[in-house]
């Protein structure tokens, strides 16, 4: 695995090094010791699996507030994303920033999304799957998020979202 640093500080693409042949493909996509070389979790407690039916569907843009704020790291294993990361964390020189990424089922590339940073995507392919795996479980009372449209990150989505959730379509405006 190669470890990328991105316009976001802590923010990392993990390019996956596929071995191919005959039989098609191998690739390790974790390695607790490479993790923590590079300065990352050396383990995940929790893994979630998100399968969205129809292209342009939208997740997002969500976090966890402290003390429960969690470390991503994000997969597409099917289909196609457009995966946006916006951060959120007032004293870091990237705030209200936002960088953009296609991951790929048949791609090799992941993002490590650090604690504190804002995570959403639009599908581009029906039978789109994502992998999550995360550093601390998940807890409701301290889920956010900001409106996938908010102005202060204008977010170039590549298509007009065909379906998003109330919740999603629900959350305020960004608020420092």
């Amino acid at each position: 695995m190669r470890f990328l640093d991105t316009s976001l500080p802590g923010l990392l693409r993990v390019e996956i090094e596929r071995r191919a042949d005959a039989r098609g493909s191998f690739a390790r996509t974790f390695c607790a010791r490479e993790f923590a070389e590079a300065g990352l979790p050396g383990s995940f407690v929790q893994w979630s699996t998100s399968f969205n039916a129809r292209a342009h569907t939208l997740r997002g843009m969500h976090w966890q507030r402290a003390p429960q704020a969690e470390a991503k790291l994000v997969r597409c294993t099917r289909g196609a994303i457009h995966d946006v990361v916006a951060d959120i964390r007032p004293d870091s020189p990237a705030f209200g920033r936002h960088e953009a990424f296609t991951l790929r089922g048949d791609g090799n590339l992941m993002l490590f999304i650090p604690a504190g940073l804002a995570h959403g995507f639009l599908t581009l392919e029906d039978a789109s799957e994502v992998l999550y795996a995360m550093d601390i479980p998940f807890v409701p009372g301290h889920a956010a998020g900001f409106r996938w449209d908010d102005p202060a990150f204008a977010i170039a989505w590549p298509a007009a979202p065909a379906l998003v959730s109330a919740q999603d379509a629900g959350w305020p405006s960004f608020r420092a």
